[in-house]
């Protein structure tokens, strides 16, 4: 008897928050892993127990994806290690609250590095591999802000409209091959990136919800090869209804005063 190979999912951005719970539930499955961060020890911590707990083989990662060549570094290392990707799950990224004339360039420069270039370029090394063994999924964690300007975090929206346009359109090239991509839009997530984008006093993360929960729904959505997922009731009647039946002009104050900081 044959025994079918274990589906082995690449996670980026595993040391915290969405990637870690997206590791834990990949692994109760029975799914080997590659996780990929900077932050070594925490990939080896995470690394001990899903081995420990599942029985399963994790590949650990270490890669800044702020350089221009990781993607490509990534593939070849897998590559080496004779290790096939089943599921692309390209979940890094951060934000950069505050006046975009005012930021730090350099940190917005990476911020695009890392939610756009590095989660496009690990796509276009991957789908190959994937269309060729006749399938495979990707889970690209986009968010609410893709779908409206956003006034004080300028730049981190529109990073994740470009996740949500880019999964749609790549979603539709690959109908047919057995690769499907799935867009994440979660609403605020109580993870690291509120205290590193310095988004703490924002008025819109005065609550939040949990990684676990976000990160159940985008799995089981990217197996069922949904085109898009937004987790929680009120976030989809804001995303379907609201927005649609809202003038830009008043979408976008109503973002901004979400970004401001709590007096």
């Amino acid at each position: 008897m044959v025994t079918e190979r274990k589906k082995t999912a690449l996670i980026t951005g595993a040391s915290s928050g969405i990637g870690v719970e997206l590791a834990r539930i990949h692994a109760r499955r029975g799914g080997d892993l590659v996780l990929v961060a900077r932050r070594q020890d925490r990939l080896e911590s995470l690394k001990a127990e899903l081995e420990s707990a599942h029985g399963v083989k994790v590949h650990v990662i270490v890669q800044d994806l702020t350089r221009a060549d990781a993607a490509a570094q990534i593939h070849r290392e897998l590559i080496a290690r004779g290790v096939p990707i089943d599921y692309l799950i390209n979940n890094a990224g951060f934000g950069n609250g505050g006046f975009f004339h005012q930021q730090d360039w350099a940190r917005n420069e990476a911020m695009i590095q890392v939610n756009v270039t590095a989660l496009a370029a690990l796509t276009r090394e991957f789908v190959p591999e994937l269309i060729a063994r006749g399938g495979g999924r990707i889970l690209n964690v986009a968010s609410m802000a893709a779908f409206l300007p956003g006034p004080l975090q300028a730049i981190y929206y529109a990073t994740k409209a470009f996740v949500v346009s880019f999964s749609e359109a790549i979603g539709n090239e690959l109908a047919g091959t057995g690769v499907t991509v799935t867009a994440l839009c979660p609403g605020p997530v109580k993870t690291e990136f509120i205290e590193k984008a310095n988004l703490h006093e924002a008025k819109g993360f005065a609550r939040t919800v949990s990684a676990r929960g976000v990160a159940k729904v985008g799995y089981n959505a990217m197996l069922k090869g949904k085109p898009l997922v937004v987790p929680g009731v009120v976030n989809k009647l804001i995303i379907h209804f609201f927005l649609r039946l809202t003038p830009r002009r008043r979408a976008t104050a109503i973002s901004r005063a979400m970004m401001e900081q709590k007096v």
